[in-house]
Formats: structure tokens, sequence, C-alpha cells
């Protein structure tokens, strides 16, 4: 494409030890994960300039918005909220890829630098990670490759008018995440983060290309894949229509390192589906709400202690294994909740009985 440049750029390797130090984490006690980023990145009021720099100066398409960019043009605040966010209590940061895609990309028309935007991203994150256990000797931290849902969805028609209708193919879903997967394992990441999932299809093209990609590089390139669905209102169900039970049949394949909830609702709201899921997932669950509901105006009014105090109740009840924070969350909102959840034991994984499950809106097993 005119205009763009695409660098290819050598990034961090993750340590060989990598999988079985988060396993000793994970056993040992409740896990920390960071809170959002677009309502940091919102902190530092960027501008266009910002978000294009010198190397996409004469773009001929407004960039203003588009965050994941800011890990090549801006990689000083990047760095920076993943520093703020270990130093608040983070065990583990997501790289700022959300909409690190082609398809994510295609409004931008920047679809040729998502390679370099992947590797920027983890690069950022890696750093931070370093300078991190520099200043805090023995310390482990971690960095998660977020791979987040796209403006296009495999089960719905965006045509009301024909409801056959797909605005994409799966072998167009599995080709961008391929792309994506690919540049974050390069990058060094610790783990893969399959996020706010509100389409099931969407996220088993996901899981698919992760396994595809790991079948073709071998075992030494796995690493843990990490599952979030997203709830969309009060009625238990996803997007897409599944409940928590049937979506964890739907992904229980991939035999995910974690599966959990995160952003649309604010922890209150969660509760029900996080007990539910915490008594059926025999691997370990997350739990990473907003700072409760957006307000008229957009932002998020849940405070530090308030949202501590919600997640610390799901410790206490023994449903949590990693906790952090989505939309409208800050360090201070990540701090507060592991001073919340400290003491607390991790949730003990569950037996899961032989059964045949099978899932469609609802779920089914049979014994």
């Amino acid at each position: 494409m005119p205009g763009l440049t695409v660098w290819r750029m050598n990034a961090p390797t993750r340590r060989p030890d990598s999988e079985d130090a988060l396993r000793l984490l994970f056993a040992s006690r409740i896990v920390l994960l960071d809170g959002a980023m677009g309502s940091m990145i919102q902190g530092y009021k960027l501008q266009e300039a910002d978000f294009r720099g010198n190397r996409l100066k004469n773009h001929p398409h407004d960039l203003q918005g588009n965050n994941d960019l800011l890990s090549l043009t801006r990689p000083d605040v990047i760095e920076k909220i993943h520093t703020d966010y270990y130093a608040a209590g983070a065990d583990m940061v997501e790289t700022n890829t959300f909409s690190s895609t082609a398809i994510g990309q295609l409004d931008y028309r920047i679809e040729p630098l998502v390679r370099d935007i992947n590797l920027a991203a983890a690069g950022c994150a890696r750093r931070a990670a370093a300078a991190t256990e520099v200043k805090t000797p023995g310390r482990r931290c971690f960095v998660a490759g977020a791979i987040g849902p796209l403006n296009r969805t495999l089960s719905m028609s965006p045509d009301v008018n024909r409801p056959d209708f797909r605005a994409v193919t799966w072998d167009q879903v599995v080709a961008a995440y391929t792309e994506q997967i690919t540049a974050l394992l390069d990058g060094g990441v610790d783990a893969l983060l399959v996020e706010t999932i509100f389409d099931t299809l969407n996220a088993k093209a996901a899981l698919f290309a992760i396994e595809q990609v790991f079948d073709e590089r071998g075992d030494s390139a796995r690493v843990p894949v990490m599952i979030s669905v997203t709830i969309t209102d009060a009625s238990g169900r996803t997007l897409s229509g599944q409940t928590i039970g049937a979506f964890y049949h739907s992904i229980a394949h991939a035999k995910p390192f974690s599966v959990g909830i995160n952003c649309a609702l604010g922890g209150r709201a969660m509760r029900p589906y996080v007990e539910e899921l915490a008594q059926i997932a025999p691997c370990y669950v997350s739990c990473y709400p907003n700072a409760g509901l957006p307000n008229a105006f957009g932002g998020y009014d849940e405070t530090p202690a308030e949202m501590a105090s919600v997640l610390g109740e799901f410790a206490a009840n023994g449903w949590l294994n990693l906790v952090g924070g989505c939309c409208g969350s800050t360090p201070a909102h990540i701090a507060a909740i592991a001073k919340a959840v400290r003491g607390h034991r991790p949730r003990t994984l569950p037996q899961a009985l032989p059964a045949l499950r099978l899932s469609g809106l609802e779920p089914l097993a049979i014994a």
C-alpha cells in the first residue's frame, strides 16, 4: 500500500521456563492481571500526530483512536502504562493488541503493519516486565498476548434483511488470527489470551488458528492458552446467545489454561456467572470486570475500593485464580484488588467427571 513502510523488527523471546513458572504462581496464590489500556491512553490526551508519528505522517486516513498503533508510534506511553500496572501489583500484563489483526485494522488501511504492531506491542510489554524484575529481584513478570474480538462476526448477519449473509468467512478470520498469533509468539509472549468473546464461532476460529500455529512450530512453541468471554447483559448470555455453561462446552476441546469472564458488566452483575464457571471448569478461572457499568458519558464510576470489595468477595468464596480489571479500571483499581484478594487461597480446580458434553445455546451433558 502506498505510503506504508513495513519494517521487520527483532523482539525478545520468552524464557524457556516461563510456563513452569506461571503454573507455580497459579498454584501458590490468586494471580493479578492488569487493568484497562484504553482509558489509560485517554488520560494522555494524545492527538492525531501522536498516532501517526514520523512513520505514518502522510498516511491518507485518520488514525486517532487506533490505540494499538501507539505501540509503534508512541511506545513510551504504552510501556509506561504496563510499568504502572506492574508497580500496582499485576503479575501479568496484556499486550496492546486488542484489535491488531488485518480485519481489525482494515478501517484504518494499515493492514500491512499488523505484524509490526504486534511485535512492537510485545516489545513494550517485555521491556516493562524486564525493568520491573530488575527493580524487584526475585519477582517474575509475565506477558499475555491479547487477542481481541473482531468487528465482524461469523455467527450473525450485519443485514437484518439477509440473515444468511456474513461479512467475513471462516478462512479470512483464521488467516487474520494466524498472522497475529505468529507475531505475538515471535514477540516473546508467555501466554495467549483470547478475550472479550461475544461470538463463540469467532473464538473457535482463533483457537483453531492457535492450534495450527502450534502444530507447525512444534511443542517447544506452545504457550498456555487463556480464554475470556463477555456476558452482554442480565440475560446471562453472550451476544451470539450462549449461556456460560454452553460457552464452556464449546471451547473445552482447546484444553485452556484458564477460562473466565471480562468486560460488558461490572463485578456485581458477573457474580452468578463467575460462580457457575468456577463450579464447572476443570482449569483456572479468571475474572476481570469493568469498573462498573458505563455512565451517561461513557465513563466508569466504580471506585477502586468498590471494585475491590466485590472481587474480594469472589476470592473469599473460592471462585478465583486470576483477577484484574477491564474497561475503566486503572493501576489504583489493580492495587486495591491486590490488597483485597491477598490472603485468600486460590480456587481449587474441580475434578471433571466423564461425560459427553454438547452445546448449542444451552449446555447438554450426558453421563
